[in-house]
This record gives structure tokens, C-alpha cells and sequence, in this order.
């Protein structure tokens, strides 16, 4: 039952989710700074291919265990090529420095390890390369994060390992790199899901 749950029903519901208004907004103002050769950890369903400038892109790789078909047919509207990876961002089969940009929304968040992905994601980097990210996770007041962290547990065996909690810029800056800019605010929806964190980070 939890494989049918995790294979045919997840992605629609993690679609339909990441596809409200708000986090659209944040997607439409991020992505269109993607540039060069651009690799997209978390690709899904393929939320961020309307977003996406054609003419600046060289080449786009997306990384995803569970990458959907919705992905492709998304890329095919926006007039986007992508090379699909079918694994988990952890290891990114990549030699050093080969990425101008790397993509990471709403992704961070349920990598099992996040700490290691980013490390991986700053050694696929050229030099002077640039994270874009769009995430949501831990909440300054100390009554919300206290529900994320009892919610969590739980949370994470309905949305597909989802943390609630993860510090977003710190987990970024331990991997080496360095945020050039920072927006964090609450979106319209339950406090405890929707403290959302936008930004660019350059490897340092």
C-alpha cells in the first residue's frame, strides 16, 4: 500500500501543493535568473519548466529518484530539452565543475541527506556558479518551530520523507557556499508549512 501511495498518488498531491499560487510566485521570480549549463536536484513533476528562459539555458539535467512523466511533457510546453538522472542528489554522477547553476526547490526538504546533497551540489559547480533555491523550513518563532519539530516525525511518512524543520541558509552555507541574497517570509497557509526561504548562493 505504501509503494502505491508513494508512486501513484504522492506525486499528484506533492504537484498539486507546490503549485499554489504563492509558491508559483516565488518560482516566476527565481527562475528565470537560471543560466549556462543548469542542473535542477528535485525535478518531480517538472513545476519549474514554465519558469525557465530557453535562450540562456545550454543545457538542463534534472536529478530525481521518482521523476514523473508530467516532467517531460512539461519541458516539451516550454520548449525545453532536459537530460533526466533517476537518482537521488547525494551522488550526482558528474565530474567537478560542471554545472554553471544548480536548481533546488522545494527539495532540500525531503533529501535524506541534505547535508551531503549540498556538498555535492557545491563540487558539481564551476567556479563562480550559483545556487538557486526556493525552500520552505524551520520558523524563527519558537512556538511554530516547536510544532514543526513534534510534527515532523509524522509529517514525513505522508509527504514523502518532508522535513518540516531543516535550517535552509545554514545547511547551504556549511557546504561552502555563500548566500548573495536572502528573502524569508511567511505565504498564506499553515504557519508551520509555509515559512519559505529565496535566495541565490555563490560557490565560494
Amino acid at each position: 500500500m505504501s509503494n502505491f501511495y508513494e508512486d501513484h498518488i504522492l506525486p499528484h498531491v506533492i504537484d498539486f501543493v507546490c503549485g499554489l499560487p504563492s509558491f508559483e510566485k516565488g518560482r516566476k521570480s527565481l527562475l528565470p535568473e537560471a543560466s549556462g549549463r543548469v542542473l535542477e536536484i528535485g525535478m518531480g513533476t517538472g513545476r519549474n519548466m514554465p519558469y525557465y528562459k530557453p535562450s540562456q539555458l545550454k543545457c538542463l539535467c534534472g536529478i530525481d529518484p521518482g521523476l514523473h512523466p508530467k516532467a517531460e511533457r512539461r519541458a516539451k510546453t516550454a520548449g525545453i530539452s532536459i537530460k533526466q538522472i533517476p537518482l537521488s542528489a547525494e551522488r550526482i554522477p558528474a565530474e567537478d565543475h560542471s554545472f554553471d547553476c544548480v536548481v533546488s526547490t522545494f527539495t532540500l526538504c525531503t533529501i535524506p541527506d541534505a547535508a551531503t546533497a549540498l556538498n555535492e551540489l557545491h563540487r558539481v559547480l564551476a567556479p563562480g556558479g550559483r545556487l538557486l533555491f526556493l525552500e520552505h523550513g524551520a520558523a524563527p518563532e519558537k512556538n511554530v518551530r516547536g510544532w514543526q519539530n513534534r510534527i515532523t516525525p509524522h509529517w514525513k511518512k505522508l509527504a514523502g520523507g518532508c522535513h518540516l524543520n531543516r535550517e535552509v541558509p545554514k545547511l547551504i552555507e556549511a557546504a561552502g557556499f555563500k548566500i548573495n541574497r536572502l528573502e524569508q517570509n511567511y505565504q498564506p497557509g499553515p504557519r508551520f508549512l509555509t515559512y519559505l526561504y529565496s535566495g541565490v548562493a555563490s560557490r565560494g
